[in-house]
């Protein structure tokens, strides 16, 4: 805080002014920090900054001078979208990960479908000859395979997933996606 002997806060550095007692800038920027009110004071302006403050109640200053730091940060690493783009590159995140979660429990539930039918009809293996053995084990590899190929889809009409996953046709476009990392969606689309 201003007075005789003690140094001017962050933001009265900056502006060449001298720091008050009751300068409202002086709790929130303080004079070890000068970056913290340069870069709010680059996207916001200290005027608009004094103003959103001074319409606060004491108590709600700290958090909105944290949102303003995060906000202004955000703004400039991405002039574009600013926060809007990290929240949306987390979002989708977010759906990357459901997918490769909903593939996860498809790819489980073919395997549980393979391993049902081969507890019930173990013991009839063991009496089959090598030959019968042979053409039963390349029918459950074919099986397995055309399993893999539908097994998101049945696994979803079947109702085996939570209602918050997206259709299969946005599954095959998140599929798409996944396995080009670098190609990133549109935020408005």
């Amino acid at each position: 805080m201003g007075g005789p002997g003690s140094s001017p806060c962050a933001s009265c550095k900056l502006l060449r002014r001298r720091c008050a007692k009751d300068c409202i800038f002086a709790p929130y920027f303080p004079p070890d920090d000068p970056h913290k009110f340069a870069i709010v004071h680059k996207v916001f302006g200290a005027s608009n900054v004094s103003k959103m403050l001074q319409e606060l109640l004491v108590h709600q200053r700290a958090d909105a001078v944290n949102s303003l730091v995060f906000e202004a940060n955000a703004r400039v690493r991405d002039p574009v979208y600013g926060c809007v783009g990290a929240i949306s590159y987390l979002q989708n995140q977010v759906s990357q990960l459901q997918m490769q979660l909903a593939v996860a429990q498809a790819e489980i539930l073919c395997i549980q479908m393979q391993h049902e039918p081969t507890l019930q009809s173990h013991h009839q293996v063991l009496e089959l000859d090598q030959d019968d053995k042979a053409l039963l084990l390349h029918n459950n590899i074919d099986n397995c395979n055309n399993n893999n190929n539908n097994n998101l889809g049945y696994a979803m009409s079947s109702g085996q997933f939570n209602s918050n996953f997206a259709s299969p046709s946005s599954i095959m476009q998140m599929q798409m996606q996944m396995q080009d990392p670098l190609k990133q969606e549109s935020l408005w689309t």
